[in-house]
């Protein structure tokens, strides 16, 4: 398979290798969580151990935020979390006008973007991957093979792209599978405090990316879309923790 170009290409093979290091050796699973839409949330969030934050800025989801509130919430976060913004098939005048007034260290892409566009940003990119019947995981992917990570997610036709709090067979990711893939599996789709230690152990994903599964329910059960609920994301992380057979923080 041809890889695509690459600004570090001389570099291409070292950066594959540490990939396949860091798949085959992983000290404990990273978490992000997405669809941070108030300070107070990315705080709790942080102190909680997260590794992520995502910043949604795709306006078919209560969990969009616009650039002030976008801003407020980066400069609010303590050093060392990665701040990720999350995009759907943008134009490259969108993605640049987030850039220019947010500090964001990594973009995700949850649609059909060409591999072109992600790639352009001068930023570590995250490529969603859309788990259906009939796609083909790894040929998909391998059309980002510079991404960063890739976000394996539940695919629901009609539904919101990702956070839909619907989870996907993750007998699909075996361990073949995963050697095949040119960049670490983030796992995604459904994901709780109930579930999340089994998924883990089902997996062994390099990451996991939550959003439904840590948001704040109403008198009905019904979860408040953008909205964080500190003591779930909590349980959350000590449910992470637990699979990697860790201590919580």
């Amino acid at each position: 398979m041809t890889r695509p170009s690459h600004p570090e290409g001389e570099h291409a093979a070292e950066r594959d290798s540490a990939k396949g290091r860091f798949m085959g050796s992983i000290a404990r699973t990273r978490v992000k969580v997405c669809g941070i839409t108030r300070v107070p949330d990315g705080l709790a969030a942080c102190a909680a151990g997260v590794d992520a934050i995502g910043l949604v800025f795709w306006g078919g989801t209560p969990r969009v935020v616009d650039l002030r509130r976008a801003r407020e919430i980066a400069d609010a976060l303590p050093p060392f979390v990665t701040r990720v913004g999350l995009f759907v098939d943008p134009s490259p005048a969108e993605v640049e006008a987030v850039l220019a007034a947010v500090p964001l260290d990594t973009l995700q892409f949850h649609g059909a973007e060409d591999p072109a566009l992600c790639r352009s940003f001068s930023r570590p990119y995250l490529k969603a991957v859309h788990v259906r019947e009939g796609v083909d995981l790894v040929e998909y992917a391998s059309l980002y093979a510079d991404a960063a990570g890739l976000i394996f997610d539940t695919y629901a036709p009609g539904d919101l792209p990702g956070g839909t709090g619907k989870s996907f067979d993750w007998s699909r990711l075996t361990p073949a599978l995963q050697a095949r893939l040119p960049a670490p599996v983030i796992l995604s789709g459904g994901l709780t405090v109930d579930n999340v230690a089994a998924a883990i152990r089902a997996v062994h994903p390099w990451a996991v990316d939550v959003s439904s599964g840590v948001e704040e329910r109403d008198a009905s059960g019904t979860t408040r879309r953008g909205l964080k609920d500190a003591a779930r994301i909590a349980a959350f992380i000590d449910g992470v923790r637990n699979a990697d057979d860790r201590p919580s923080l």
